[in-house]
């Protein structure tokens, strides 16, 4: 079989792997036997992102014997009615959701929604707003100021850019240089764009926006992990829907906002939900403005159940 190698995950279709070596050299693989993934309830052993370890045969096919650590990695349902999950990408070093306030229009609670998977997840996050050009009346620009404010205030990091005028884009590419980035967002809001300014060799499909619908439609169906010249990588996913908490209980929840996270343990009840109990202090504290009316109706609408996703 040969000598053990280390590589990386960069692609998946469910039975065979496609690994990156160190030195750049691509491996379909399979998996050797079955990998001992203990207190996992997940579909796929391996997903994009995990560094393996690997033997090579006489015909170049490779066989992945072991699987490393996790420092951290990002899940979705595998069904809606399944109790198991799927490991979208795993060791990312930042999550980036891009977003755009028009064509189409991301909800500052599909932005919240998805901040919280990050943050129990424990992956930094960043926001992009994209299509900065067709930011035209003051209403536009006030919004984007509201928002770009509120998200950095809670230590998310905001940049503002657009794919079409070059805006911003050395401040996006040294952003995601020398990281592994999870890219997330709505389709149509210009993804792909993005990475094709700034690598066009890399060629990611473009979907046009509906313009009876305002919004795109998926063009990928597997998480999938591309190099980048400039030195790390992106991972882009699919199925943005999916992500979101799978098993948490109503008073965890608020310790995936870190802005009433520093709160945990003030209100008159230790299990607080912040929804209807006398004494809670993050009502306090959002009715002094000190935690964004946005984050908390989005924050109700996630423990609540209501779909914050639009």
């Amino acid at each position: 079989m040969g000598e053990m190698r280390e590589g990386i995950v960069v692609k998946s279709t469910g039975s065979w792997y496609r690994v990156r070596e160190s030195k750049g050299q691509i491996f379909d693989c399979r998996l050797r036997g079955r990998l001992k993934m203990s207190g996992w309830k997940a579909t796929n052993p391996i997903a994009v992102g995990d560094k393996v370890f690997f033997t090579v045969d006489s015909d170049n096919i490779g066989f992945i014997h072991d699987i490393a650590d996790r420092k951290n990695y990002i899940i979705r349902k595998a069904t809606k009615a399944s109790k198991q999950t799927h490991v979208i990408a795993s060791n990312i070093d930042q999550a980036i959701i891009i977003a755009t306030l028009a064509y189409p229009r991301t909800s500052t609670g599909f932005l919240d929604r998805f901040l919280v998977t990050c943050e129990a997840y424990s992956i930094p996050a960043s926001i992009v707003f994209n299509k900065y050009d067709l930011i035209l009346t003051p209403a536009e620009t006030e919004l984007l100021d509201e928002l770009s404010g509120m998200y950095q205030k809670t230590g998310y990091p905001c940049m503002s850019v657009s794919a079409t005028e070059n805006i911003n884009l050395d401040a996006f590419a040294n952003l995601l240089k020398d990281k592994v980035s999870l890219l997330a967002g709505h389709s149509g809001v210009g993804k792909s764009a993005l990475i094709n300014a700034i690598q066009p060799g890399l060629d990611l499909k473009v979907q046009s926006v509906s313009k009876a619908h305002k919004k795109g439609r998926h063009t990928t169906t597997f998480a999938e992990m591309f190099n980048l010249t400039i030195g790390g990588y992106i991972i882009d996913t699919p199925g943005i829907k999916e992500f979101g908490l799978v098993d948490f209980e109503a008073w965890e929840l608020c310790h995936y906002f870190p802005e009433m996270r520093k709160y945990f343990n003030q209100c008159h009840y230790d299990n607080c939900t912040h929804y209807n109990e006398p004494g809670c202090r993050v009502k306090e504290e959002t009715a002094k403005g000190n935690i964004h009316i946005r984050r908390y109706e989005n924050y109700l609408g996630i423990l609540l159940g209501e779909d914050t996703r639009r």
